[in-house]
């Protein structure tokens, strides 16, 4: 059977009727056709350009789409989005980004959802799967400096940062690393998306900040990053620049439809980086970095980082191997950054 052929059958048996039913919540849907399909993503600009890339690349390879209109855009409001004055870890978690969207997921309010894939929890809820993971964007941090810094030294970024400079940042990875290398510098707490962040730092609000090299690439704002940290700087979050789409498990014709734009490399990484994550069983308030990519002969390597948030310990790990075996290779690394850590780091 050709392509085209199979993505006429799988869109045939999404457009028959089914019954619904509900995951694990009590709350019973009511009766929907399956298309149009249901997108859920957060109510950012970031999430929104993010949920439009990803429906227009499913579109242009499956050229049915093209002729019928079968998606619709349903914006929720998360609990991470919500509470701004708070870090993540005083509130529940990065789980919180995706938890009400995963409520309607189950609900089957939505058929699939849309994702930073870093903002997921490292195991989903029972009956939802990570159906599918796309290119990954730039996996570097990008650092931003308001008009007070030096002169950018391209051989060393920090050393623009004048001493005693305040950082904006609620991320306890960049801050550790940060900290590391600048123990004179100053943390305070910046949260909001890409533009509000922007903004802060244009107000004086503080000296510099960073934010993922990913969102403003897909804003159109990589012009305002002042340099572009390279990993063996600034270690990237797990999962950082990838996009991740969840869906039910049940729905095996969506699940075997978004293969079609599934990328090998974002999955054997992600498997990688999740993993490594998911043996630290690290919180937001643990400073975990990881970043996997593949090397020729169809290998693996693995960086992973687990810091103090005070930056005073901080321990690199590198593993590598057959990219078949990516799962392992975070788990073994993950265990090897664990072995001889202070027990204060996971509090």
């Amino acid at each position: 059977m050709d392509a085209a052929s199979l993505q006429m059958d799988l869109l045939a048996a999404l457009m028959r009727p089914r019954t619904p039913t509900a995951l694990t919540r009590q709350s019973v849907p009511r009766h929907h056709p399956r298309l149009p399909l249901r997108v859920g993503t957060r109510a950012s600009p970031l999430a929104l350009q993010q949920t439009r890339s990803f429906l227009t690349t499913l579109a242009r390879v499956c050229p049915v789409l093209h002729q019928m209109d079968v998606f619709q855009e349903h914006v929720i409001r998360t609990t991470g989005d919500a509470v701004q004055d708070r870090r993540l870890a005083e509130i529940g978690g990065k789980g919180l980004f995706a938890k009400e969207i995963h409520e309607a997921l189950m609900d089957g309010r939505i058929d699939l959802a849309v994702h930073s894939l870093k903002d997921l929890e490292t195991t989903l809820p029972p009956g939802l799967v990570l159906a599918c993971t796309l290119p990954r964007e730039d996996v570097r941090d990008a650092l931003i400096l308001s008009d007070s810094c030096d002169a950018l030294d391209d051989d060393d970024p920090y050393a623009c940062l004048p001493q005693g400079a305040v950082i904006g940042t609620c991320s306890v990875r960049r801050q550790a690393q940060l900290l590391h290398a600048r123990p004179d510098l100053k943390i305070t707490m910046m949260r909001g998306n890409v533009h509000s962040r922007l903004d802060k730092i244009r107000q004086g609000d503080c000296t510099a900040s960073l934010l993922a090299m990913a969102g403003l690439r897909r804003l159109g704002l990589e012009g305002e990053a002042s340099v572009a940290l390279a990993p063996t700087m600034m270690l990237p979050a797990a999962c950082q620049g990838i996009v991740g789409i969840t869906a039910r498990e049940d729905a095996t014709e969506l699940c075997e439809l978004l293969k079609i734009v599934e990328d090998r490399a974002a999955r054997v990484a992600a498997n990688a980086e999740r993993s490594m994550l998911g043996t630290l069983d690290g919180s937001c308030s643990t400073p975990i970095g990881a970043f996997a990519h593949l090397l020729p002969g169809n290998r693996l390597r693995l960086t992973g980082l687990l810091a103090s948030v005070d930056g005073s310990f901080l321990r690199r790990g590198e593993m590598e191997g057959s990219a078949a075996d990516a799962a392992m290779i975070g788990v073994e690394l993950g265990a090897s950054l664990k072995a001889g850590a202070p027990a204060s780091v996971f509090v």
